[in-house]
C-alpha cells in the first residue's frame, strides 16, 4: 500500500515533462549504449527481463508524463545497466528465479498427487512429505526475495539516481520526491518477502507438532 501510495502521489500528468516513461527509458538506454534493449508496455508490472533484454513498464508509466513514470523508467533502466555489466547479484537472482520456477512446478505435482498416494499407501509420511515440499517452495521464494533486495537498491541508488542527476532530468527541488519513488521501487518486494517468511514459519510450526 505504501509503495502504491508513493507512486500515485507523484503520478499526475504534467505539462513540463517532455516525454513519457517509455520514451524516457528509450532515451536513457540509447544514451548508455544499450540500443539492443527493448522498451515494452506490459500489464504484469514494471520490470526488466534479462532473458528478453527488455525494459517493461506498466500502462500508467509507459505512456504517462509524470514524475513517477520518469523515475520508475530510470529504475528499470538501472537493471538493464546491471545486466550489461554482469552485476553478480542480478545474475544470481535470475538463476534462482529459474530454479524457483522449477521447484514450484515440481511442488504443484507433489501437492496434487499427495492425497491420492496417501489414500493408496495409507501412510502419514506422505503428509510430512507434502509439508516439506511446501516449506521448500516457500523457502526458495524467501531466498529469492532476499537476493532481490540488494539488486533493487543498487538499481535505484547506484544506477538510476546518478542518471537522473547527471542529465538534470529532475529539478533539484524535486529530488526528495524522486528519492521517495526510487525507495518505493526498491521496496516493492519487501512485503512479498515478509509474507513468504511468515508462511515458512507457519509451515515449520506445523512440522514440529
Amino acid at each position: 500500500m505504501w509503495v502504491k501510495g508513493i507512486l500515485k502521489r507523484h503520478g499526475d500528468e504534467r505539462a513540463d515533462i517532455e516525454g513519457t516513461g517509455g520514451e524516457f527509458a528509450r532515451h536513457l538506454l540509447d544514451r548508455m549504449g544499450l540500443k539492443e534493449v527493448a522498451v515494452e508496455e506490459t500489464k504484469l508490472g514494471d520490470h526488466y527481463d534479462p532473458e528478453a533484454k527488455a525494459v517493461r513498464l506498466s500502462p500508467q508509466h509507459f505512456g504517462a508524463r509524470s514524475l513517477s513514470a520518469l523515475v520508475v523508467a530510470a529504475h528499470e533502466v538501472g537493471h538493464a545497466m546491471q545486466d550489461a555489466t554482469g552485476y553478480a547479484p542480478l545474475e544470481a537472482r535470475t538463476r534462482l528465479a529459474k530454479q524457483a520456477h522449477n521447484i514450484q512446478k515440481f511442488g504443484a505435482v507433489v501437492m496434487l498427487a499427495a492425497p491420492v498416494i496417501m489414500l493408496l499407501a495409507r501412510s502419514p509420511h506422505v503428509l510430512i512429505l507434502e509439508l516439506l515440499v511446501g516449506v521448500l517452495i516457500l523457502g526458495t521464494t524467501v531466498l529469492m526475495h532476499a537476493v532481490t533486495l540488494p539488486v533493487e537498491f543498487d538499481a535505484s541508488f547506484r544506477r538510476a539516481l546518478p542518471l537522473l542527476k547527471a542529465g538534470n532530468y529532475v529539478p533539484e527541488r524535486e529530488m526528495p520526491a524522486a528519492r521517495q519513488i526510487l525507495r518505493a521501487a526498491a521496496f516493492t518486494y519487501v512485503a512479498s518477502a515478509a509474507i513468504s517468511l511468515l508462511d515458512v514459519m507457519r509451515w515449520l510450526r506445523v512440522l514440529r507438532m
